[in-house]
């Protein structure tokens, strides 16, 4: 697994989503940001607490979350 140490679980903040740095920002904000079309630039703009960093490490978080893994089950035999 990854080191994601600005992705943080706060049960007490946004319900325990996926946040940066203990921010009420969620991860997910960030997407569907980047998804919108607004770049990093503007996104720090939007968001002047936030930094490059943050953006480039929610991207990598879902990246992670998103990996394919195909398993394979054998038959079983009747």
């Amino acid at each position: 697994m990854m080191q994601f140490d600005r992705i943080t679980f706060d049960p007490n903040v946004m319900g325990g989503r996926a946040c940066i740095r203990g921010m009420r920002v969620t991860v997910s904000l960030i997407l569907n940001l980047v998804s919108n079309g607004m770049t990093t630039d503007a996104i720090l703009q939007a968001y002047p607490y936030l930094e490059a960093e943050d953006v480039r490490q929610a991207l990598q978080y879902a990246a992670w979350l998103a990996e394919e893994s195909v398993h394979f089950l054998e038959p079983i035999a009747p």
